[in-house]
């Protein structure tokens, strides 16, 4: 046994409002410089629809993740050393600017400076890529709330698993939103893609970044990526991805989208998990036992065996604690109610998701029966086979019994904390039903529901003796050096590295009314 930490993140989608506030603080703090201008590192996709960019789950074309060969092996689906030497300088499988979207501005110049006539200047859309004026067709958000289903939502293709009468009702039946970022995944298929050994998973947390010095730009990670969350940043050269807000991490602080969420949805914590079991786990022949597999990874931090083998191998004892309070392994170990997304891809994923009971609920509301009653909703959810299996394709590799298990505890929940809340006794077959107890309903609700800030982050902070044996090293962000392609950031004119704070110090920092009031390191 190996044990390793890794950053996780769940998201409960039956709290997403498809406000998009996440992406929007992400795009600011993350990618509002020249070159990124289609870049989304968080975006929030309505599901039935094609995603961002279009149709990136169709593997068949895009060749992202990994796929098992005769012999039972992991292989790159886009190929091997040798395939990747023979297209390095043509790569055939990259999205074009099309599937993203054009980014593009508007000529407000030519409101301003238009002299006065008897027409009204109108301020045309410009390309922020060639400047010249364009007419747009798409963006990353075109078909939120199922804008142009008719003609956009059949492009969706997970609907191509499911049949003509399954697509016809399913317009019908629900919608969802789900926010998306970076997996930042156990067996990252970005990784291996990288010819010049750029992208690299961090030894202390899990987070999957790219090294700008060492990136030449061949892009062939953002064909590994099945998710297709590593964009190109066509000014410096350099591939871009999302980096976990990780110096928000190292000084205890949350994610800005999860910071900024306005529903409340974004939980995040520790997994601690067995690294030398990931490649046994990622060639599991049958893709509905990758999920299990995934999950035998993750290990109990609570048991004295794993807490000695994690001191043994160097994780520090306060995040050990950090891991035995984290809900995202609460969620989706313990109360085993989080899913990961396309586990299919092989690449063992580390953001998960609660998948949503809303529509079914819904679907209850309109054919004016009680949404609230547990016969209710166990019947629908049995019966409502559309929603079910479209959730299964996202997050089981197609297999409908975890997430009919999944939305029979959020039923069961809901239905139990009701009756508490009208002042009635609670029912304890409800949740027996379900396999669980009143008590683990009840702090199950607390978590889902009405957990605090710090319940929902739970994010030891960096340590001092780790991150100083690097500072030398690091001459800094070279996404804050504006180079030319091939250009090297590091330089006298490179940014000067700065010490990680101390989350107390951020914190005092941050709700001081003057600056006498700070404290800085001694």
């Amino acid at each position: 046994m190996r044990v390793m930490a890794q950053m996780g993140m769940v998201m409960n989608l039956d709290k997403c409002i498809g406000c998009h506030t996440c992406s929007v603080t992400c795009k600011q703090a993350w990618t509002n410089r020249t070159g990124v201008e289609y870049v989304w590192f968080n975006n929030v996709e309505t599901r039935p629809g094609q995603g961002y960019p279009r149709r990136y789950e169709d593997q068949e074309k895009w060749k992202g993740g990994w796929k098992l060969d005769r012999k039972g092996r992991l292989r790159l689906r886009a190929g091997g050393r040798l395939h990747k030497l023979s297209t390095i300088f043509s790569n055939p499988n990259l999205p074009d600017i099309e599937d993203y979207y054009e980014p593009w501005t508007y000529d407000y110049d030519n409101l301003i400076s238009a002299p006065a006539g008897d027409d009204f200047p109108v301020a045309r859309p410009k390309s922020l890529i060639t400047g010249k004026n364009m007419k747009i067709e798409w963006s990353a958000n075109w078909d939120d709330d199922l804008g142009g289903a008719p003609d956009h939502g059949p492009k969706d293709p997970l609907l191509k698993n499911l049949t003509d009468k399954v697509k016809f009702e399913f317009e019908q039946a629900f919608m969802f939103y789900l926010p998306r970022i970076c997996e930042h995944c156990l067996n990252p298929s970005c990784v291996a893609s990288c010819p010049s050994g750029a992208m690299y998973k961090r030894e202390e947390d899990g987070i999957v970044l790219v090294d700008q010095d060492q990136c030449r730009g061949w892009r062939m990670c953002v064909t590994g990526c099945p998710y297709k969350k590593v964009y190109f940043n066509h000014k410096t050269g350099k591939a871009e991805k999302c980096t976990m807000c990780y110096p928000r991490l190292e000084a205890g602080q949350p994610t800005v989208c999860s910071e900024t969420c306005v529903g409340r949805l974004r939980y995040l914590g520790l997994f601690l998990y067995d690294a030398d079991k990931v490649a046994d786990a990622a060639t599991v022949e049958n893709e509905h036992d990758l999920m299990a597999a995934q999950k035998d990874l993750l290990l109990d931090p609570n048991d004295p065996d794993v807490i000695a083998a994690a001191q043994r191998d160097g994780i520090p004892r306060d995040w050990i604690e950090a891991a035995q309070r984290s809900p995202v392994y609460q969620l989706a170990c313990v109360y085993n109610i989080a899913l990961p997304l396309h586990p299919e891809y092989r690449t063992m994923p580390m953001v998960w998701y609660i998948p949503p009971l809303s529509p079914v609920v819904d679907a209850l509301v309109e054919t004016g029966h009680d949404g609230e009653d547990i016969g209710n909703l166990f019947g629908a959810i049995e019966a409502m086979r559309i929603p079910v299996e479209y959730l299964a394709e996202l997050f089981t590799a197609g297999d409908v019994e975890p997430v009919n298990q999944v939305l029979r505890k959020l039923a069961a929940m809901r239905s139990f904390m009701r009756n508490i809340n009208l002042g009635q006794e609670p029912d304890p077959s409800i949740a027996h039903a379900v396999g669980m107890e009143p008590e683990q309903i009840e702090s199950m609700f607390r978590l889902l529901s009405i957990a605090k800030y710090e319940d929902r982050y739970v994010i030891p902070t960096a340590h001092h003796e780790t991150v100083a044996a690097f500072e030398d090293e690091l001459p800094g962000c070279s996404v804050d050096w504006s180079a030319q392609p091939g250009e090297s950031a590091v330089g006298e004119s490179a940014p000067i590295p700065v010490t990680i704070e101390s989350f107390q110090l951020t914190k005092k920092r941050m709700e001081a009314d003057k600056y006498s009031e700070i404290e800085g390191p001694k």
